[in-house]
């Protein structure tokens, strides 16, 4: 049968210890490799593995043992409980015998987990699960998380006492990590949180989440959008001593000045317009950013994207002959003298 992903989360969290098998497929390993940790989670328990009511072969071990498979699935365990046969990374050529598995089962036998890639719809071993009348067959597809399985995760890593703005920023930065990283974020907060009774803010969630790969890069341009010009020699030292390239410096800039020209454009406004941003803008760091909008008009940043523009050109010539950071530190300064006009 198939499984929608309207009803696959629910399934997941409490799957049904009496049906034949699961197939979990995708082009996305992450996300199927979570799911199915989840499915065997829920039906074997914490000690389910310890137990031995797990019997984990991957596809290159069940290619050379056919019938190793089937064997998992007959075995019995010491201990009492719903047991799993997993099979990882499943291709076609491994149909046949999981095939003949699916065909052999009876109740009490192990129930038979598989996860594959990308099936066609005519592929052999979707077809027999999705034929097949007690088990079900999952496609995985790159969906962000719904705010439901935003929710689950939080209450499963312990946090529920979460501020209004912290659900907001959690949505966004769903959105901007894979699957893996973002539980693992979670889970970061969860211990970051331990013994503090408090709500989840969005300081907690920028203390916790990973860094960016601009963030060395952070300072520099908040002054710059911030029309502080004075500091902007010193930090450029800084910068320099840790090896940061001109061009690399330039296309963040032009990055940080285009978030906010998305920004200031939008019809609905600032707050609407860096909310669109991909990757989200969260935290607060968005919340700097939209005061930095303030300072500015469309106008005005239209015409920084420009100078940033020249400048990149400047660096990229071969005719240039000025050192490259003197043109950038040059280019920053005046546009800190752009944005001190307001």
């Amino acid at each position: 049968m198939k499984l929608s992903p309207r009803d696959a989360p629910g399934y997941f969290a409490r799957p049904d210890a009496a049906r034949t098998g699961l197939l979990i497929f995708g082009a996305d390993a992450m996300r199927i490799a979570l799911r199915r940790q989840e499915v065997i989670a829920a039906l074997i328990g914490p000690d389910g593995e310890s137990e031995m009511r797990l019997a984990r072969m991957p596809a290159g071990e069940l290619r050379k043992d056919p019938a190793r498979l089937n064997d998992a699935v007959k075995a019995q365990s010491f201990f009492p409980g719903p047991r799993v046969a997993f099979v990882e990374d499943a291709t076609e050529a491994l149909a046949a015998p999981i095939l003949a598995a699916l065909e052999d089962w009876q109740e009490g036998d192990a129930q038979i987990i598989v996860t594959a890639g990308q099936l066609k719809p005519t592929s052999k071993l979707r077809k027999a699960f999705e034929a097949h009348k007690n088990a079900y067959a999952a496609a995985i597809y790159d969906d962000p998380p719904s705010k439901a399985e935003i929710d689950a995760m939080l209450n499963g890593a312990g946090l529920r006492n979460i501020s209004p703005e912290a659900q907001r920023d959690l949505g966004d930065l769903a959105l901007a990590l894979d699957p893996g990283d973002f539980r693992q974020t979670v889970e970061k907060m969860s211990l970051y949180k331990i013994g503090d009774d408090t709500a989840l803010t969005p300081e907690d969630i920028a203390a916790c989440a990973p860094a960016s790969t601009e963030a060395e890069l952070d300072d520099v341009l908040n002054i710059v959008a911030e029309a502080r010009s004075g500091e902007i020699g010193p930090i450029m030292k800084r910068l320099r001593a840790q090896g940061v390239q001109p061009v690399a410096l330039c296309i963040t800039a032009t990055r940080h000045f285009r978030t906010l020209y998305t920004a200031a454009s939008d019809p609905g406004g600032p707050a609407q317009g860096m909310s669109r941003m991909r990757p989200p803008v969260f935290g607060p760091r968005r919340d700097r950013m939209l005061r930095q909008v303030q300072r500015w008009s469309a106008q005005d940043l239209e015409a920084a994207l420009q100078l940033l523009t020249q400048t990149d050109l400047q660096l990229r010539s071969a005719a240039q002959t000025a050192p490259q950071m003197a043109l950038v530190e040059r280019a920053l300064i005046r546009l800190a003298m752009m944005g001190r006009r307001k």
